[in-house]
């Protein structure tokens, strides 16, 4: 049985609104493969996070600390929806440490995660889930088909990566997080990542049949980032 760590983009589960039609996808997905996969799914706040900050924002001078906050309970709301999808083989809880190791019950191969605290990304947090239930692999869903060596929107010259060592994936996004930076994956939770040895696949979340292929050991569009063992 392969254990998988997904993180499951913001833009994804509430790209303007809350997207029921890809939610009913993913979930047939998963209950399709959680028969002989486990996964453990970690989810972004996307729009609905933004707004709360923005609202915020329009009222007040917010910290920062209040804006992560903000932020994060709007990763565990969108969590506690798809927990709510995935509910007839989904962990009890929602977890939101992940340091934090439970044991799964028979028939139950699905655990559903979200934020955890100021100063930490969902990156961060689904690295952090695959050391402690010791998972080699993390999907990272998002809404770009590969990672490029340039800002492709801003650079004609911009070229897809279908596979790269993290010594090089790190030079290019570098040593610190930022919020708001635009980094396809966060430099700190990179850092860790290498650490471990963890691979982490960057695939459009969109694509669900692509998702499928990565599950089923077959060929899928999308960057690998990895060292050779």
């Amino acid at each position: 049985m392969q254990s998988y760590v997904i993180s499951l983009g913001g833009s994804l589960i509430a790209p303007d609104k809350l997207d029921s039609a890809f939610l009913a996808k993913f979930r047939a997905l998963i209950l399709k493969h959680a028969k002989n996969n486990r996964f453990i799914i970690i989810c972004g706040g996307g729009k609905i996070a933004r707004r709360y900050q923005e609202a915020a924002k329009d009222i007040v001078k917010p910290s920062n600390e209040d804006l992560d906050w903000l932020g994060i309970h709007a990763t565990r709301l969108n969590a506690h929806l798809v927990r709510t999808v995935l509910k007839p083989i989904a962990f009890t809880r929602i977890l939101k440490n992940p340091t934090e190791r439970v044991e799964l019950k028979r028939g139950q191969n699905v655990i559903v995660a979200a934020g955890w605290k100021p100063g930490f990304s969902t990156d961060y947090g689904a690295v952090m889930f695959a050391r402690t239930f010791h998972i080699e692999t993390v999907i990272n869903l998002t809404d770009i088909d590969y990672v490029y060596t340039k800002d492709p929107k801003k650079f004609d010259d911009a070229k897809p990566l279908k596979q790269i060592n993290w010594r090089v994936y790190r030079e290019m996004v570098g040593n610190k997080w930022d919020p708001g930076a635009n980094v396809p994956f966060d430099p700190v939770a990179s850092k860790e990542a290498q650490k471990d040895g963890i691979t982490v696949h960057m695939i459009n979340g969109r694509n669900l049949a692509n998702l499928e292929k990565l599950i089923e050991g077959k060929g899928f569009i999308g960057t690998t980032i990895a060292d050779r063992r």
